[in-house]
């Protein structure tokens, strides 16, 4: 035990003071809180900046991995009672999903040691609810997704710009633009970005950072994904090829049949493997309006997670990919940042390229993942938005007489009427 917290005296007194959208929004006093979130996206530093914030250099708050060999040879539950019965008030737990059946321990800290507290942070495959043990009803569940422009912005030049609701860019985006471009050239800080700001060791310098970029992919690969997915060793340098081919040619419009030729993946299997991509935060795939969701299902476009994967897996970046690159990732992060997981749904629109159901919910209500409140009575579609994506000579005549529609064009700092900066989509988280 003092081994781990002389080591995490070592952590709390380098941490970064700079704080994620997410650290104000989690109620650190609830008993179980789960943060899940791809690698690099800054879980270890959310949980030691509120060890340092809220316990300072007491013994009452406990920061480890289970990724140590340490917990290789001993009991998760076991050493959770030990740290309760020497005073400890909250253990905050780092790697949970490489830890052999960590749900069934979280589950029995929670139930067994009442007044511990427990804070665990997890791979972004992660699947709460089909987890041996129940812990839709115990833990509130949040998603850590890489910066927005808005963070990026604020960390750069130090500003503190505040996150604006879809339906206020809508509405407003020529007020808001208006203020943010009277203040910095943002189409600058926009490229910046775009290259090199979506993961928070940006801030650790600009040169190795691509680099940092691959071993994020490598590892999730390599560590995270067959650990997590049970998948053979052996599949994993056909699922780098995979990742490979459709980083080449984002926005990929798949032929299944090509693809599991040229990956020697079998169809099934590449449906399965695209998912868990996507659940890893590698890939987004987006469907055809009212298609619905099926895992078993070709996804009609698939894109590169974040712009920086492109930028790093790519020697040559299609400014069209790009942009909508953009616009699908920060639409889907900004609209799953609330405890029940529930995302805005984006799908290929028949006019226009993407049409999106933004989901409302009450951020207040504590709705746990998995609940019937949480996939019913809480998720209430709203009307839908349809966007055509281009560049700033981009006009309306795809969307013509298409009721609440927008276009969303690159280059310009300030928009009118329906015509929107694509930047001003980096706002929203």
């Amino acid at each position: 035990m003092e081994y781990f917290l002389s080591e995490q005296q070592r952590l709390i007194e380098t941490v970064s003071p700079t704080k994620r959208y997410l650290y104000d929004r989690i109620d650190w006093n609830e008993r179980c809180l789960g943060i899940l979130g791809a690698r690099g996206t800054g879980k270890t530093t959310l949980m030691l900046q509120h060890i340092k914030e809220s316990y300072g250099t007491t013994d009452k708050a406990l920061y480890i991995s289970v990724d140590s060999p340490y917990f290789q040879a001993h009991n998760l539950f076991e050493f959770a009672r030990e740290f309760h019965q020497l005073g400890g008030e909250v253990l905050l737990v780092d790697e949970i999903h490489k830890y052999p059946d960590w749900s069934v321990h979280i589950k029995s800290i929670y139930d067994s040691l009442p007044d511990l507290k427990i804070v665990f942070s997890g791979s972004s495959l992660l699947q709460i609810a089909k987890q041996k043990a129940d812990l839709s009803r115990r833990a509130i569940i949040f998603k850590l997704h890489g910066l927005s422009l808005r963070e990026y912005i604020n960390f750069t030049l130090k500003k503190e710009y505040p996150a604006y609701a879809l339906e206020d860019i809508l509405t407003r985006h020529q007020q808001i633009a208006g203020d943010v471009c009277r203040e910095m050239k943002v189409l600058r800080q926009f490229r910046d970005y775009l290259q090199g700001g979506y993961y928070p060791f940006f801030l650790e310098g600009e040169s190795y950072y691509k680099l940092r970029v691959r071993e994020v992919i490598n590892h999730i690969l390599e560590v995270d994904l067959p650990f997590v997915n049970r998948i053979e060793a052996r599949q994993i340098s056909k699922i780098k090829k995979l990742l490979y081919l459709l980083a080449v040619g984002v926005p990929f419009t798949p032929n299944i049949a090509k693809l599991a030729e040229a990956t020697d993946i079998s169809r099934p299997r590449l449906y399965e493997y695209l998912e868990n991509l996507q659940d890893a935060r590698l890939l987004n795939l987006v469907r055809s309006q009212g298609r619905g969701y099926e895992v078993l299902t070709k996804p009609d476009k698939i894109y590169l997670e974040n712009s920086n994967l492109m930028y790093a897996i790519s020697e040559e970046v299609n400014i069209g990919s790009l942009r909508e690159l953009f616009f699908v990732n920060q639409i889907r992060n900004a609209g799953s940042i609330h405890p029940n997981l529930i995302e805005n749904s984006v799908e290929l629109s028949g006019r226009g390229d993407f049409i999106v159901y933004p989901f409302r919910t009450d951020a207040n209500s504590g709705v746990r993942q998995g609940s019937d409140e949480a996939d019913t009575g809480r998720r209430l579609k709203a009307e839908s938005y349809t966007f055509e994506i281009g560049g700033k000579g981009k006009g309306f005549r795809q969307i013509s007489g298409v009721e609440n529609s927008f276009v969303v064009a690159d280059d310009i700092e300030v928009g009118l009427k329906n015509k929107i900066p694509l930047w001003m989509f980096g706002f929203m988280y």
